[in-house]
């Protein structure tokens, strides 16, 4: 069995933790938090009885085969290295890390490791995603050449300052909740290799008095610590010609309180999710067909079965079920975007 420890003991980790314990192929023995009371209780409540304060120290237990990093975005890079340098298998916490040259440095350090490395994407492991993938990749849809993406909230400001703070997160819904949709569409579309970006971000609600999130955050709150943009949008160019446009939003005047939408078009059809639909055209009759795809729903969350699969990707020899260059590519278009709000055009790509 190998053992897993988790960095990062609250939030996000409480969802992963379900596919350690389901895994045939895993267990989880250790926890690290730099909140040792938090970390104390966590321990006695999932009986783990590995705890540290420092990273290093579970970096240096022998007995440790995966480290599970669920911090706040910005220390996603140091400690996935030190753990890849510490001869460890790393499955992270979405965004991979804040910037593509941070990126690099963890693939630079996966293959000096020989270890496996993951970006934990549960959107691809849905139900509904596994099974959309499927149909595309059996090519009723042609070629994909052009693509929308959204994912808005209304008054949803995340309630923890990992998330609003720059120097804990390194951006705002871009980065937090544009990053689920952006890759979900990307790996749909067969990862396609981005060459420019046009984008805005900007905090346009966030700090409008008497802001407030339906998420934990009320009143002044907003305006205090909000300091990352609350929208993002952009047009993305790919190498293969085809175009996508993605929008993103924690606080929007929208329609709905939580808003996901992914819109596929190709030569010979179309696609929706989450609806699950494929759309084709018959040109000799004249006629539209829709259809839905059925028995989509997977029988474990997708948080927990990325865990499952990314555990058996090792003991079967098997590539990251999320490839390190396949992250790359979504963060440098997400960072591309707040590199073109500044410059103020488009802006070509180079990775």
């Amino acid at each position: 069995m190998l053992k897993v420890g988790i960095i990062g003991v609250g939030g996000i980790a409480g969802t992963h933790i379900p596919g350690w314990v389901a895994s045939e192929d895993a267990e989880l023995v250790a926890g690290c938090d730099m909140d040792e009371s938090v970390l104390q209780e966590w321990g006695k409540k999932h009986n783990v009885q590995k705890l540290y304060t420092d990273p290093n120290d579970m970096f240096a237990d022998s007995d440790i085969d995966i480290v599970d990093v669920c911090t706040p975005n910005n220390y996603h890079a140091p400690l996935s290295i030190g753990a890849l340098n510490a001869g460890k298998h790393v499955i992270c916490e979405k965004p991979l890390a804040p910037k593509p040259d941070q990126i690099q440095e963890m693939i630079a350090a996966r293959d000096k490791s020989g270890k496996l490395l993951m970006c934990a994407q549960s959107s691809r492991f849905a139900g509904s995603s596994l099974a959309m993938k499927a149909e595309v990749d059996k090519g009723v849809l042609g070629d994909v050449y052009h693509a929308r993406c959204w994912m808005l909230r209304r008054s949803g400001v995340p309630g923890r300052p990992g998330f609003i703070m720059k120097e804990h997160s390194g951006g705002g819904p871009c980065i937090d909740i544009g990053v689920h949709v952006l890759d979900l569409t990307l790996w749909l579309m067969g990862n396609p290799k981005p060459v420019a970006v046009t984008g805005v971000a900007r905090a346009e609600l966030a700090h409008q008095p008497g802001a407030f999130s339906v998420m934990g955050r009320g009143g002044g709150d907003l305006a205090d610590m909000v300091d990352v943009e609350d929208f993002a949008a952009a047009f993305v160019r790919f190498e293969n010609g085809a175009t996508l446009i993605l929008e993103t939003s924690w606080m929007l005047h929208h329609g709905q309180t939580s808003d996901r939408q992914i819109w596929l078009y190709g030569t010979q059809g179309g696609a929706h999710l989450p609806n699950c639909e494929i759309y084709h055209t018959d040109n000799e009759t004249k006629q539209h067909y829709n259809y839905k795809l059925q028995n989509t729903d997977h029988k474990m969350k997708a948080h927990a079965l990325e865990c499952v699969e990314f555990a058996r990707a090792i003991t079967e020899g098997k590539p990251s079920p999320v490839p390190a260059e396949q992250s790359l590519q979504v963060m440098a278009i997400l960072d591309g975007i707040y590199r073109s709000q500044e410059a103020g055009k488009e802006l070509v790509l180079d990775i």
